[in-house]
């Protein structure tokens, strides 16, 4: 790929936005269940603590796929030669070690600067909040990655965090349904970390990454991407009991997708054809959120 070092194209490249899908879903889900509850007392969403998540959760994710471009190029884990997944900027060059740095620094105060206004909507609690994203964020990368925790940390800050948080900060409560939901969330997202991560699992064991893929092997980690889609799915019979079932129905045709994307990566199983399977990932987890939130905002009408 033909790219002008430090150039617009580059830094498009460099923040990754396709993996923007993962930071708007939990959040657009959040939403969609304070605003379900809301309605049941015939009150409405505030639209702009609502923005504000959203455009931290933005800024967060580009900032932590900047933070990985990073660290994995000086850690040696992104080679020009052997790495198979998309091209990454520092790696190839589109992007210097320095100015990366600078971009790092200045998306965490950006990010720091979109959620400081959240106190006011959400209490001093939420600086607590933002101080654990970033803090883990640098983590997840530089240390907790390579430990097998990855999947972990998925769950956590792309299920149960911006979930709960958004939720909380529109009602300031939280229920044991959004929670599960939150869980849901995650594991749903999570399957693109374990396409990513079977795609990889050969050149990270290589390189001393010791995913949860390494961990327990190929043919488990496939079983695991077919099984979070399911019992995420399951996990939805909880909108039953709240009387909004349309939001455990519509998400099932999302199983479908999962499911085909489950076959294909059994099917292509290794090499840099995978690409398209985390693609077709990313696609699959914004049609859950879209499927989930719809149903929610459907049992307000009914």
């Amino acid at each position: 790929m033909d790219v002008k070092k430090d150039s617009l194209k580059a830094w498009i490249l460099a923040a990754r936005p396709k993996t923007l899908t993962g930071a708007a879903v939990p959040v657009m889900i959040g939403l969609a269940l304070a605003n379900y509850q809301l309605s049941i007392v015939n009150c409405q969403l505030s639209i702009v603590p609502a923005i504000l998540c959203l455009l931290f959760a933005f800024i967060m994710q580009i900032d932590a796929n900047f933070i990985n471009d990073l660290f994995d190029y000086l850690k040696g884990t992104d080679d020009r030669e052997t790495r198979l997944g998309p091209e990454r900027a520092c790696t190839q060059g589109w992007v210097s070690v320095g100015k990366m740095k600078v971009a790092i620094a200045l998306t965490t105060l950006i990010a720091c600067l979109v959620g400081l206004p959240l106190i006011y909507y959400g209490g001093w609690e939420m600086v607590l909040v933002g101080l654990i994203c970033v803090v883990f964020c640098f983590l997840y990368t530089t240390h907790l990655s390579y430990m097998g925790l990855g999947d972990v940390l998925v769950l956590v800050f792309f299920g149960v965090v911006p979930v709960c948080v958004t939720y909380y900060i529109q009602l300031h409560t939280l229920t044991i349904p959004v929670v599960i939901a939150s869980l849901a969330c995650g594991m749903v997202i999570d399957a693109l970390l374990l396409v990513n991560n079977f795609r990889d699992r050969d050149t990270d064991r290589e390189a001393g990454k010791v995913t949860l893929v390494v961990r327990i092997g190929a043919e488990a980690a496939l079983r695991s991407y077919l099984g979070v889609g399911i019992i995420a799915c399951l996990m939805g019979v909880v909108f039953i009991f709240e009387g909004c079932w349309l939001a455990f129905v519509l998400p099932l045709l999302y199983l479908q997708l999962h499911y085909r994307t489950y076959r294909e990566m059994r099917t292509i199983w290794q090499g840099r054809a995978l690409n398209a399977t985390l693609g077709k990932t990313a696609r699959n987890i914004f049609v859950y959120g879209l499927l989930v939130s719809l149903g929610l905002v459907l049992s307000t009408m009914f």
